[in-house]
């Protein structure tokens, strides 16, 4: 177990271990009393009491209410100490720094919105620390009780250069020694992931795939990106590129060439947000072009809300063909066993045009994975990065073997 230290088979380490099992009990379950602790790990009723004054002591668990509605007394119920510690995630895009704070428990305790469109692009590391101070006071805290933040954004950091790849329309974000004035700014530890990634985390801890080690996330809002986990692992590729499947080569688009001053790319064309309204017009439905993510989720919700056959159907049809057209390649690669749907757009569609899709792709690939809708509609890269930041900080508060 990540963090605790001594000799396998020690008491110091065997308590260690059972103290972790018991916290993760308890952020699983919620409340639980002193037996059902015991009964879940397995411990006798001594040492379970042992364990729990343990871990009250040491400001991890707190007493809160008692059994009611049972059979016999009420017992002692026990639960996460919610101040034991907090964690912050930041999601950045070029409108604006979305920033919010944690508890242990996973509880959003303050928020805070920073826009900044118009701003210039010498300022942000100005504007990372205002947001995250804005959601630290918000949450009644001080920055020194934030122990760890995660930062979400477009593209990704090279490892090899430092500078961010792949997020052109991201102004100020592109500095070499960004991360470094970062570091030196933030008064906790941080690290920064790409924003697709962390909706997949987010989708992993609380959303559509809890338990499983292998899928795909496929989002589309202003652009299309995916996230890809392999055995239970981000796989982020050499460059930290890998998921940037707007810049795919696929069937039914000119090849784009020198895709990163183009920013762009096949399945981008073919299938991202850009090419809704196009489809519409060609299906005999009137409509603006701009602003992009707002008039295509207001055709595709039009369209799944109207039944039958017509110029909405056929708008359905022909932009579930596009989807399903790049996630073959995808599927073709990586055989994952399940594919969530995200992003705006796609949600947008909702479940005419994800049984759509999966039935494209199931003429379109090889194998078969089981396509879904998101589970996490509101901020999910936000609360990706807050999922992110906990697992750190809940390695480093729930070990007991210091």
């Amino acid at each position: 177990m990540a963090g605790i230290q001594g000799t396998p088979g020690t008491p110091r380490v065997l308590r260690a271990m059972n103290d972790r099992a018991a916290l993760d009990l308890l952020l699983e379950h919620g409340p639980l009393s002193r037996t059902r602790i015991g009964k879940l790990t397995g411990l006798s009723k001594p040492t379970a009491s042992q364990l729990l004054a343990r871990l009250e002591a040491a400001g991890l668990v707190v007493a809160t209410g008692t059994t009611a509605g049972r059979p016999g007394p009420s017992a002692q119920l026990y639960a996460l100490n919610p101040r034991a510690g907090h964690a912050a995630g930041l999601d950045v895009n070029q409108h604006r720094i979305r920033a919010a704070v944690a508890d242990i428990t996973g509880a959003v305790t303050g928020e805070y919105e920073l826009r900044t469109e118009g701003r210039t692009g010498a300022g942000v590391v100005r504007q990372v620390t205002e947001a995250l101070d804005g959601a630290v006071a918000a949450a009644g805290l001080a920055p020194g009780d934030v122990r760890r933040l995660v930062i979400g954004t477009p593209g990704a950091f090279d490892p090899a250069t430092g500078r961010l790849r792949y997020a052109s329309h991201l102004p100020g974000w592109h500095s070499p020694t960004l991360l470094e004035e970062l570091a030196a700014a933030l008064p906790m530890p941080f690290e920064y992931e790409n924003d697709v990634n962390l909706v997949a985390v987010a989708e992993r801890a609380v959303g559509a795939a809890r338990g499983h080690e292998d899928f795909v996330l496929l989002w589309n809002e202003e652009g299309l990106g995916a996230a890809l986990v392999l055995g239970g692992r981000l796989h982020r590729g050499f460059t930290g590129g890998a998921g940037e499947v707007g810049f795919l080569p696929v069937p039914g688009t000119p090849l784009v060439r020198q895709v990163a001053k183009a920013n762009s790319g096949g399945f981008q064309e073919l299938a991202g947000v850009q090419s809704v309204p196009r489809i519409a017009r060609a299906a005999g439905l009137h409509t603006p072009d701009h602003p992009y993510v707002e008039v295509a989720c207001g055709l595709l919700a039009r369209a799944a809300a109207s039944p039958g056959e017509g110029p909405h159907a056929e708008l359905l049809d022909r932009y579930a063909e596009r989807v399903a057209t790049g996630l073959a390649s995808l599927v073709a690669v990586l055989d994952p066993a399940l594919v969530v749907l995200s992003g705006d757009v796609l949600v947008a569609g909702g479940e005419p045009l994800r049984a759509r899709v999966q039935a494209e792709l199931a003429d379109l690939a090889a194998s078969r994975p089981r396509l879904v809708l998101t589970a996490v509609p509101r901020e999910p890269v936000l609360r990706g990065a807050l999922e992110s930041a906990l697992a750190t900080t809940r390695d480093e508060v729930f070990d007991t073997s210091r």
